[in-house]
């Protein structure tokens, strides 16, 4: 593989290593154990199967007891860290606008019956159509995608879910704070296009529109197929012109229902696209359509009159799947109105680039170890999921003058085509051009422990698993709660 020139390779030097020192400087307790655990992590050979191995690492000069010292007792300033990541160059869609993608993963903990803040996962199972509950810490991840195919994103937040928070209002609150950190890094400034926002079909996207109103950004999430929507409220004049006889300016026109064809009328857009991976796409797009809200379930809180969120609903159909699926047909909403045919195809492309994330959550899991310490405390595993996200950071900066080293049996890879797996297999060599601010070591000796033959006092507290906060489901239960 060719590496880029001189002058490319200092400046990308410079923003790792600007990184590093942010990093180091965001640590504020056992911050020299911390900053070599995540050294330890791009330098092992193979995946990590278990933190207490990389204290075997040249890189990682202390003991194993300062590890998990420093996991259970070390402090990080996120703020700072989420502040840096934003200050990153960011990757850029087509027309130049930033793609954020937002998705929960599971770090499964069935038997961790000592830890607290578990709830119920939804995982997948093994056979088809089943679905499995199993305890665990839910974390929201948010990340910048990349144009093209490729494996590559850019963490910039990440959040664990707990027991008495509301997922919609965890997720704006964490995409308000991620979009303003990008503002003040001047990563987005007045006159750019506005920061597209994609969720999956797990999110309600009209929600998360309205939470997020006042922000740069447009909302683009997955609808299911069993949705109905309501047309465009005329306006008044209109309204006049249809019934001069008078009457009520009604509030919604009529129904869109997904599974009915005969409800949908002329599309206002509609696009043919031939691709490589999926056949010919077919996308079809109406204005200006809203779910008709009631004071129920996510809006049973709201005061005064429920809102009327506006989108554009496009509705994307392909030849074929890559896995050789039954290509279903795919609905997205967006916050946005009044798009052309390019527009509609920018987003459904920016949507499937959400699958992008999947391939990160993987390469975390089964190549960085995020999930195999059997940590205790949430806390201890908050920060460890820290350090993941600072190691995945330094493998894409670390991307643009990495050698290729290959298995014999592998293929060559294209210059900066690198997957962030095979990044990490050279990271070794490159880090001795880094800043490395971490102090050596100073010889200590062990304590002295728990007497032999003294048992455990002090037995751990077990937790229950689930949500803690039940939320009215009806406007009667929600006035009688209220003091």
């Amino acid at each position: 593989m060719t590496l880029l020139h001189d002058g490319v390779r200092r400046h990308q030097f410079a923003d790792a290593s600007q990184f590093r020192e942010a990093f180091f400087a965001c640590l504020t307790a056992r911050r020299d154990e911390l900053f070599e655990l995540a050294d330890a992590l791009l330098c092992a050979d193979g995946s990590v199967t278990a933190p207490v191995d990389l204290t075997l690492l040249a890189e990682h000069r202390r003991g194993h007891g300062a590890l998990y010292d420093a996991l259970n007792r070390g402090r990080l300033d996120a703020d700072g860290l989420r502040r840096t990541l934003a200050g990153l160059p960011q990757p850029k869609a087509a027309d130049g606008r930033l793609v954020l993608a937002v998705d929960v993963s599971n770090w499964l903990r069935p038997d961790a019956v000592c830890s607290a803040d578990r709830l119920f996962c939804h995982t997948f199972g093994r056979g088809r159509d089943q679905h499995l509950m199993i305890p665990g810490w839910p974390c929201s991840f948010v990340a910048a995608l990349e144009q093209g195919r490729t494996s590559w994103c850019q963490l910039l937040d990440a959040v664990r879910l707990g027991p008495e928070d509301d997922v919609a209002d965890v997720t704006a609150r964490q995409v308000r704070r991620v979009v303003e950190d990008l503002v003040a890094g001047g990563r987005w400034r007045e006159g750019d296009p506005n920061i597209l926002v994609v969720f999956d079909a797990g999110y309600d996207a009209p929600r998360l529109a309205h939470l997020l109103d006042g922000l740069p950004v447009e909302v683009l999430g997955r609808m299911r197929s069993d949705r109905v929507m309501r047309r465009p409220t005329p306006t008044l004049l209109e309204y006049a012109a249809a019934y001069p006889q008078g009457g009520r300016h009604p509030e919604h026109r009529k129904e869109f229902r997904f599974a009915k064809p005969e409800t949908w009328g002329e599309p206002d857009t509609a696009t043919v696209q031939v691709t490589d991976r999926y056949g010919t796409a077919r996308a079809m797009a109406w204005d200006r359509l809203h779910p008709r809200l009631t004071t129920r379930s996510a809006w049973i809180d709201h005061d005064g009159e429920l809102p009327i969120i506006e989108g554009t609903l496009i509705r994307l159909e392909v030849d074929r799947l890559p896995g050789g699926g039954d290509p279903l047909p795919l609905w997205l909403w967006s916050s946005a109105t009044g798009m052309t045919g390019s527009d509609v195809d920018l987003r459904w492309q920016a949507f499937l680039r959400r699958f992008d994330l999947e391939r990160t959550f993987r390469m975390i899991k089964q190549t960085l170890g995020w999930t195999r310490p059997k940590l205790r405390t949430p806390e201890a595993a908050d920060r460890w999921t820290w350090l993941i996200v600072v190691a995945h950071t330094q493998l894409r900066l670390a991307r643009p003058f990495a050698e290729d080293i290959r298995r014999p049996w592998e293929r060559p890879t294209e210059p900066n085509r690198l997957t962030p797996a095979r990044v990490r297999r050279g990271f070794r060599n490159l880090r001795p051009h880094l800043p490395c601010p971490a102090r050596a070591p100073k010889p200590t000796q062990p304590g002295p422990g728990r007497p032999l033959g003294s048992k455990n006092q002090r037995p751990a507290t077990r937790y229950d698993v689930g949500k803690t906060i039940r939320r009215p489901e009806t406007i009667i239960e929600r006035d009688r709660l209220r003091p």
